[in-house]
């Protein structure tokens, strides 16, 4: 089980969807307007999902005249991406170790 690894946020991204407006936001802020274009979601659907990754604190608003422009938030990303390499190295460090059975 990943315990040093924040699974509620895997959980989060693991949607494709939600994986898919990540990797946009990765490149550029946009508008909903955007992502439904580039993703092929219905809007309603989209805001469900974008609601989702602003409570996970994944994604930031930021409100221009009637849209809304949405951005990632890197550091959430880095912090995870950190989380998986401290386990890695913890599968290298600890890969001669066997438990032996009863």
């Amino acid at each position: 089980m990943l315990t040093s690894v924040d699974t509620d946020l895997i959980r989060v991204l693991a949607d494709p969807l939600r994986l898919r407006i990540v990797t946009l936001l990765a490149e550029e802020t946009l508008c909903t307007t955007h992502l439904v274009e580039e993703t092929g979601a219905r809007q309603t659907n989209l805001s469900n999902h974008l609601k989702v990754l602003r409570e996970a604190g994944v994604v930031e608003t930021e409100p221009c005249g009637r849209f809304t422009y949405y951005r990632l938030k890197p550091d959430v990303i880095a912090s995870l991406a950190g989380q998986f390499a401290d386990l890695a190295e913890s599968a290298r460090t600890a890969a001669d170790n066997k438990r032996a059975c009863p």
